[in-house]
């Protein structure tokens, strides 16, 4: 049962509360109403998210500490239709939630004494970063720290949060979906990213089997599973399209980038050779879906303006790919040139009309911090409308 217009409206315009609370009361294993079925019939598939879906980016990080399950919980409560994981392993593997593995600046880990001497600095995908790393921890350790906001400085008011979560293992948010998901009578997807994959299997830490067996465990493995996969290193997509049936997403950053990867591989494509139509159809060939940077459908020029739109959109739907861009953000900072509003960089500038901007390329979801903004904006391109690949 997808939620109808009205009733997205009806949550949008309700004061948020129920996320600022810790959650408790996780189930101990697998629930009936898990990624393969319960909620709408649980045979849909990707297909049958609202379009264009509605991405919560880390949670609802625009509102509480990024990869906390309070961010996810107000996420799923503005009335996301997909919420983000980023994972990364503990030093005895298991797989937590953050955007990077070093958690300096998304943890208070520097105001514990007894790990002090566990600051370092290593290299990660050839960038070297100085901090704590999850691979340093147990996760018996790594319970023991609370998250922060990320980026103070924009969003001032998050700090309010700081230190009221833990870290959360991915299985817990397998727990909470399912448990949220027999609650509220519907699948509660999720959109599930390997951060560093290579880095990790160097470390003799691989990312894709251990959350294969998860997806397995909590029966999210099979090709209408209320799950996306996605990384920004084809290999890893590659793995797990071995492993697992779920549907697959390829991140693309920057065109002159080249994945880590290829890096690795001495394959000497760059991201602007995987926007091409023959890198379209490499990329179909194991998966659903692309995840580009904005910018790869509407380029900013040198004074941060939207420029004319590339034709992505229509290349990589003609090789029945879907496209979730990425990040739609609120703050000034963040926002193409003619949006923002006022001089101050953590204010809100004229996001709904990023948004319509955004979703006028046609594309088929978005991730953003702030999905209750995406909701409102989508409104206006969902009656009626049917994915340009379904």
């Amino acid at each position: 049962m997808t939620q109808g217009g009205a009733a997205r409206r009806t949550v949008l315009g309700a004061a948020v509360v129920a996320a600022g609370a810790g959650i408790t009361g996780l189930a101990a294993g697998p629930a009936a109403a898990s990624g393969e079925g319960g909620g709408r019939g649980g045979d849909g598939g990707f297909r049958d998210l609202p379009y264009p879906t509605v991405i919560g980016h880390r949670g609802a990080s625009g509102y509480r500490p990024e990869h906390t399950l309070a961010s996810y919980q107000l996420a799923l409560d503005l009335g996301a239709d997909v919420i983000e994981q980023d994972l990364v392993p503990t030093r005895d593997g298991h797989l937590v939630c953050r955007h990077e593995n070093e958690i300096g600046g998304t943890t208070d880990v520097a105001d514990h004494p007894e790990f002090v001497s566990r600051r370092t600095t290593k290299s990660v995908d050839g960038v070297p970063v100085t901090g704590w790393f999850t691979e340093d921890f147990t996760l018996a350790e790594l319970k023991t720290l609370r998250a922060k906001e990320r980026i103070p400085a924009v969003r001032q008011r998050n700090t309010l949060y700081d230190g009221q979560w833990t870290v959360p293992t991915f299985e817990e948010v397998l727990r909470w979906a399912d448990r949220e998901g027999r609650r509220r009578g519907e699948r509660v997807w999720l959109h599930v990213e390997t951060k560093h994959p290579s880095y990790f299997r160097g470390l003799g830490l691989g990312l894709e089997e251990p959350l294969a067996r998860l997806l397995r465990r909590y029966r999210r493995d099979g090709r209408d599973a209320a799950v996306f996969l996605q990384s920004f290193e084809p290999s890893s997509i590659q793995r797990l399209s071995r492993l697992v049936s779920a549907p697959r997403v390829v991140l693309l950053s920057a065109a002159n980038t080249r994945p880590w990867d290829f890096e690795q591989a001495g394959d000497p494509r760059t991201v602007a050779d995987l926007v091409k139509p023959e890198g379209l159809k490499w990329i179909a060939g194991f998966a659903q879906g692309i995840g580009p940077t904005m910018d790869l459908i509407l380029p900013r020029d040198a004074a941060g303006r939207l420029g004319a739109p590339t034709t992505l959109v229509k290349d990589a739907h003609a090789r029945g790919l879907l496209l979730h861009p990425y990040t739609a953000r609120n703050e000034n900072s963040f926002l193409p040139a003619e949006y923002r509003r006022g001089t101050d960089p953590a204010a809100y500038g004229d996001a709904l009309g990023a948004f319509r901007t955004y979703f006028e390329q046609g594309i088929d979801g978005i991730f953003t911090d702030n999905p209750d903004t995406g909701l409102l904006a989508a409104e206006a391109f969902r009656p009626g409308r049917r994915p340009v690949n379904g």
